[in-house]
């Protein structure tokens, strides 16, 4: 792989010759000429998506949170860790991977992306700050420290990343490529349902709301690469191994519900460990065919949690439905030239 040039001069920003990766652009933005047409669409949408972490109140929260069983705090707590490292490295690896999308229009949308993450990450801290006890606040960041469980995942995804960064090859660019995608698509979803289920029961109501806001922009984050990798799958249909995107699902689904069974288990009303086992893989099918492969589960068809539906609807629209449960990028299209910012 090859970083992008940031003024090329002798860059070609036809349409026909543009390229997602290894393409030969100015890489000035001219948004008159788009290629890959949902990549705009998505833009409007995540532009849309525009909120602020401080705008939720969190004032009932505080007393809920002391109301909680003891597991339910160590679940709250430990699934809040986890979603620090996730936007955490999100938004620091993000750049990187920039530097060799050659799509400027995919750009830009990186770019909201990257924004969000940070976002992300001072809802978080304003979670933390208004829920947690200041005592316990600190255990929260450094839980990976303690936590092996913890450690071995946050390991996995950034030894992925930093293997790129060291090692600038296509097989480490088309790992990176698809640990961001199931780290958008399958690693955030049972601490998601956590949230809805306390939400379900009256209990940490704004501390769903601020994941609502979060939980709609990761979809358009999941929906953003799985269009990149099916496109780049179309104009090289050898830069991925097959076998390998299935390997490293299978890890993270793996580690998903060790995790999950490890910080959730049985001991939080209305989860299971059987439901956690059948919603990761249910969400991993769905993943897998949302870039065009064949599912790894078989009997693993159906959501396990669907009457959360109503607690977890983020009323988003266009190409990524409301709720999480149905997020697809069934509206994905091939790409062709589309001239002009009218036609989209």
């Amino acid at each position: 792989m090859q970083r992008k040039i940031l003024f090329n001069v002798t860059g070609d920003d036809s349409l026909t010759n543009r390229k997602m990766i290894r393409g030969n652009v100015t890489n000035l933005f001219n948004l008159n000429n788009v290629k890959y047409q949902w990549a705009n669409k998505l833009y409007r949408l995540m532009m849309e998506n525009f909120w602020i972490p401080e705008k939720v109140s969190l004032f009932d929260d505080k007393r809920a949170y002391a109301e909680l069983t003891p597991d339910e705090q160590k679940a709250y707590d430990g699934i809040l860790s986890f979603l620090v490292f996730l936007d955490s490295i999100q938004t620091n690896n993000l750049p990187n991977i920039n530097e060799y999308i050659t799509a400027p229009e995919v750009n830009l949308v990186l770019s909201i992306q990257t924004y969000q993450e940070a976002v992300h990450s001072q809802s978080y801290a304003y979670i933390i700050e208004s829920i947690i006890p200041v005592e316990k606040r600190a255990e929260i960041y450094d839980k990976w420290r303690t936590d092996k469980v913890l450690l071995e995942r946050n390991k996995y995804i950034a030894e992925i990343y930093q293997n790129f960064i060291d090692n600038q090859t296509d097989k480490n660019f088309a790992r990176v490529l698809i640990a961001n995608y199931l780290l958008e698509g399958v690693y955030f979803y049972n601490g998601f349902n956590f949230f809805y289920n306390l939400a379900a029961r009256s209990l940490m109501i704004g501390t769903a709301d601020e994941i609502k806001y979060i939980n709609r922009d990761e979809l358009t984050h999941c929906v953003l690469f799985a269009n990149i990798i099916k496109e780049i799958m179309a104009e090289d249909d050898t830069f991925f191994s097959i076998d390998e995107i299935n390997q490293m699902f299978e890890k993270a689904v793996e580690q998903e519900i060790h995790w999950s069974n490890h910080i959730i288990g049985n001991n939080v009303s209305g989860i299971s460990e059987s439901s956690i086992e059948q919603y990761t893989k249910f969400i991993a099918n769905k993943r897998l065919k949302d870039i065009g492969l064949p599912k790894l589960y078989e009997g693993f068809e159906k959501n396990p949690y669907q009457q959360l539906e109503n607690i977890a609807d983020t009323n988003g629209a266009g190409s990524v439905k409301g709720n999480f449960f149905e997020a697809n990028v069934s509206s994905y299209n091939q790409s062709s030239a589309i001239e002009g910012w009218d036609e989209i």
